[in-house]
């Protein structure tokens, strides 16, 4: 009887101690969980690559499947372009991107493997595209009224709940809105609005606005995915990627000298 009661309070003593470690585990895989899907709507950083829908082939050279309204100011841009990619490549481009200038804005959204990495720092948000670089003000300044042209174009943002918009002018003329060679003026405005809908998803609504290049004001959409914090972006300097004779490129990777 002795024996039966050590037994029984023995096991009635571990009782508790079983009930408090796995409550321990359960709270540890709850917390996991939770730490695995909070996240702040307002928070971009990281490294961002784009969702391509299944079946979808034009991501890789144009900004929507259809043709944007164009007057016919950019019609005649557009049919002396002379891109590689899209329904009519050229083999000898006369795309400016060949020639190791930088793309632009909306242009770097359009292709299959566009990723870029946001660094949120105070008064502003710094967005890397390969060897490309994005400053976004968001310190309330405006644009400069004696802007230049620029590559990227002059970008301020600001929240407006949980979306970021960024506001872009001043992007260089000399530069396409796609890879399909689609043009655009020195009017163009551009409008970005982020939206961080889940812990690994970023969507984006652009609207490009050219009255000079097109008859109406019109969207695109991107969905990014969240890379691993272990990713990155690496290095991508134009230069050593191809061969390209109509504009005298020839690889010299530091690795060959």
């Amino acid at each position: 009887m002795r024996r039966c009661m050590i037994a029984l309070t023995f096991v009635l003593g571990l009782a508790p101690a079983s009930s408090s470690v796995a409550f321990a585990q359960s709270s540890e895989q709850s917390n996991s969980a939770r730490n695995q899907s909070a996240f702040s709507p307002q928070d971009l950083s990281g490294i961002w690559a784009v969702r391509v829908p299944p079946g979808v082939s034009w991501y890789n050279y144009a900004l929507i499947a259809d043709e944007p309204p164009m007057t016919p100011w950019a019609v005649a841009k557009f049919k002396a372009n002379k891109p590689s990619f899209g329904p009519h490549p050229y083999e000898y481009p006369n795309d400016l991107a060949y020639g190791c200038f930088p793309p632009g804005v909306p242009r770097v959204y359009a292709a299959v493997q566009a990723a870029f990495q946001a660094v949120q720092v105070p008064g502003r948000v710094i967005i890397f595209w390969g060897r490309n670089v994005r400053q976004v003000y968001t310190d309330g300044r405006q644009h400069p009224q004696d802007l230049k042209p620029l590559w990227m174009g002059h970008s301020i943002g600001k929240w407006e709940g949980e979306t970021f918009v960024i506001d872009t002018i001043g992007i260089s003329d000399r530069t396409w809105l796609d890879r399909m060679g689609h043009p655009h003026s020195d009017a163009l405005h551009l409008v970005e609005r982020f939206q961080r809908v889940a812990q690994d998803r970023l969507d984006l609504d652009m609207t490009i606005d050219d009255p000079k290049a097109y008859t109406k004001a019109w969207t695109a959409q991107r969905t990014f995915r969240l890379r691993p914090p272990t990713s990155e972006m690496g290095e991508a300097i134009c230069e050593d990627m191809f061969i390209n004779d109509a504009f005298g490129l020839k690889p010299m990777l530091p690795s060959t000298k």
